[in-house]
């Protein structure tokens, strides 16, 4: 398992936070996501090989924020 912190822009709040860890964790091989809006982070733990950085960006897109690599 590998664990990574990306930098999210736009997060504002706890609802923003459920948003993002929620699409993240949609994604095959993603085991967990912790986003902090505070901080503008989000923690992905996730199979590596079975997800890519760009699924990762989507997801985010998804739920209306921007993932910086």
């Amino acid at each position: 398992m590998t664990e990574k912190t990306f930098r999210v822009e736009g997060m504002s709040c706890g609802h923003c936070e459920m948003s993002v860890q929620e699409e993240l964790e949609e994604l095959d091989g993603v085991k967990s996501a912790k986003a902090d809006h505070v901080e503008g982070t989000v923690v992905v733990a996730y199979e590596e090989g079975r997800v890519t950085g760009e699924q990762f960006r989507a997801a985010v897109e998804e739920a209306g924020y921007e993932l910086v690599f």
